[in-house]
């Protein structure tokens, strides 16, 4: 199932999408869609709705250095346990929402990943079982103020950003996501290309490294790292982020206050 969150004439709902292209149909679901999915019996066209950030989460739970790669372009050896940091939901953004370029950082970066999202409360989640608790996967943008990030010696402001969490465009439940390209354009020009299959840690091991930690709960996002590409981003840009069987992510890039 794709699983969405649109604004519509009649407010905001949680749909199933159905379809391609221009003949797609958005069918409302009740309350939230976790578990098995009511549907309303109301549906309007893709075309007429605007698509929003999928999912509500209560957090995003990032992963540093999950591509042997890109801990190398950063000059950073390869962590032998996921390092994990905390993005707030505040930052998050829906499909064609600008990204804002804060007036104190002179230096953004666009970080192309997969998102895990979770289906239901869980804590101490195995690997084995790791899948029962993920309702599906949608894409991300861990977008970051390097220069923040340098100085700040920790991650939570370059990070945490409003708007530097783009999600979307929808949540693909019905996914084997362990060996699907990733990849990343700026105006139209590549800058990253990988497979999610390159991941240090894959994406069983997440679940149980970070439910170990934390209870998460529905709707929670779990970030799985980015491979190497990562580049600079300005106002006036345009970034796209598309993996494999999902569909593609894009979002233009404004300064603050323009």
């Amino acid at each position: 199932m794709r699983l969405g969150r649109i604004a519509s004439p009649d407010g905001v709902a949680f749909v199933s999408i159905e379809g391609e292209g221009d003949s797609a149909i958005a069918k409302e679901i009740a309350e939230h869609p976790f578990g098995t999915p009511t549907f309303t019996g109301r549906s309007w066209p893709l075309a007429d709705v605007r698509l929003l950030a999928p999912i509500l989460a209560s957090k995003v739970i990032a992963v540093g250095r999950n591509y042997a790669a890109h801990a190398a372009e950063s000059g950073n050896e390869v962590p032998d346990e996921p390092v994990i940091f905390l993005k707030p939901n505040t930052s998050i953004v829906g499909p064609g929402a600008p990204i804002v370029i804060p007036r104190n950082t002179s230096l953004v970066h666009h970080e192309a990943e997969l998102a895990v999202v979770i289906g239901r409360p869980c804590k101490d989640v195995t690997a084995a079982k790791a899948r029962e608790a993920i309702l599906g996967y949608t894409i991300a943008n861990d977008v970051s103020a390097r220069d923040h990030q340098a100085k700040d010696g920790q991650w939570a402001r370059a990070k945490g950003h409003d708007t530097f969490c783009p999600l979307g465009p929808w949540i693909e439940t019905d996914l084997d996501a362990s060996d699907l390209e990733i990849s990343a354009e700026v105006n139209g020009l590549p800058r990253q290309r990988s497979r999610t299959s390159m991941m240090v840690h894959d994406i069983p091991a997440l679940v149980e490294w970070v439910s170990a930690v934390m209870t998460l709960l529905p709707g929670d996002v779990i970030l799985t790292g980015t491979p190497e590409g990562v580049g600079p981003i300005e106002a006036g840009d345009t970034v796209s982020i598309t993996v494999e069987k999902i569909g593609t992510l894009t979002n233009p890039v404004v300064a603050k206050g323009a």
